[in-house]
């Protein structure tokens, strides 16, 4: 059940920032789809390591570029 919770946290902060995590939206890419500047998707990591109490390594997060993606380095 603790992957039940932490995905309620993850949609919760991801609606904090205006993101629909939806159908083919969680595809969106943070720049160019969603139009978010690197500060706000550095901001957006930030609550959600925080809400989750886990931490991505810095080279993975520079890979991500989409929603899916980030949640799977979060749930793994």
């Amino acid at each position: 059940m603790k992957t039940n919770s932490e995905l309620k946290k993850i949609e919760k902060v991801f609606q904090q920032y205006g993101i629909s995590l939806k159908g083919k939206r969680k595809y969106d890419r943070f720049e160019e789809d969603l139009r978010m500047d690197k500060v706000f998707i550095s901001g957006l990591i930030f609550d959600l390591e925080y809400e989750l109490h886990k931490e991505i390594n810095d080279d993975k997060v520079n890979t991500v570029q989409a929603p899916y993606q980030l949640i799977e380095l979060l749930m793994n």
